[in-house]
């Protein structure tokens, strides 16, 4: 039977074998949105097994997509089988999406892996709405690591941070000044810093900005508490030098959170997180029916969000 044509308990059985098909199909209803995404995220939530996300994250052409298909590659060697949720924007004219990562990485998946693209869908921070369902659904399904590939962020873009257990960092050399380093939000919340196209002139320069932004949130209280120093690796995508280091990086830093506790309290963020944009996508639904056909009627803006808000609280 197509997958198309069978009920969502159905579907997520399918997929929780190992149904490849399945899984692409349970991931496009997350993707929708609505009641059967809700049904998914009920029947996945129990049988999900703690995969470690790592959310991979930078600005655009700073070589992430290539990064995390050598990551892909490496990671079967040592018996993982990872999935990757490729975020893509999507056009703020038209809505729609290239979706090409995925393109760029299938040559390297193997058939362990899974690769998703998705696309953004007109929400800012990185990542799409979907992603927590999609995270959940690839977990329950024996995936892990999750790697969450995000667009091209700016500085203050941190959405990933919420979505993610490590948060890796990626820049380029001659990315910015120390300057730029030391205000830039996307750096604070790094868990592991990769400098990418490292074979370039002024690798060095931004490794010693780094490392000068990291010794400025030690004297100003940034750090969190627990003595843990984000690492800089030097990676070449393009020829795979580094991406060893660079996951062994990010193992430690996994290591390090359970020494911690502060993995169940990240995880706790992350819950959090999730139900916060699930409440938010709810309240601007109902807030879009509220608004449809709204005409003055000599009544004040503020007046009118009054008695409109009083009206959804009620």
């Amino acid at each position: 039977m197509s997958v198309k044509k069978l009920s969502v308990p159905e579907l997520v059985g399918r997929a929780l074998e190992g149904d490849r098909r399945a899984i692409g199909r349970m991931l496009t209803l997350i993707e929708r949105g609505g009641e059967p995404a809700d049904e998914i995220t009920d029947l996945t939530h129990p049988a999900t097994k703690g995969a470690h996300v790592v959310g991979i994250t930078g600005a655009p052409g700073a070589g992430k997509s290539t990064l995390t298909g050598q990551l892909i590659r490496h990671l079967p060697t040592l018996g993982l089988k990872p999935a990757v949720l490729a975020v893509d924007p999507s056009s703020p004219l038209t809505g729609g999406a290239i979706l090409g990562d995925r393109v760029r990485m299938d040559d390297v998946a193997g058939d362990g892996g899974f690769i998703r693209s998705v696309a953004t869908r007109g929400y800012a921070g990185g990542l799409a709405l979907s992603v927590p369902g999609s995270v959940r659904a690839f977990d329950a399904c024996g995936f892990g690591p999750v790697l969450i590939e995000t667009v091209g962020v700016g500085q203050v873009e941190v959405d990933v941070a919420g979505a993610a257990d490590t948060t890796v960092v990626v820049v380029n050399p001659g990315w910015g000044d120390a300057v730029q380093a030391n205000k830039a939000g996307l750096l604070e919340v790094a868990d592991v810093f990769v400098i990418n196209k490292a074979d370039r002139d002024g690798a060095n320069d931004t490794r010693r900005d780094l490392e000068l932004m990291l010794d400025l949130s030690h004297v100003s209280g940034l750090e969190d508490g627990t003595g843990y120093r984000p690492p800089i690796l030097m990676t070449t995508a393009t020829d795979g030098l580094g991406v060893e280091a660079m996951w062994e990086a990010v193992t430690a830093h996994q290591a390090h959170l359970e020494a911690t506790s502060a993995l169940e309290r990240r995880r706790a963020a992350r819950f959090r997180y999730e139900v916060a944009s699930r409440l938010t996508t709810r309240m601007e639904r109902s807030i879009a029916r509220s608004l449809d056909g709204l005409t003055p009627d000599g009544r004040s803006p503020a007046t009118v969000a009054a008695d409109l808000a009083a009206d959804l609280l009620a």
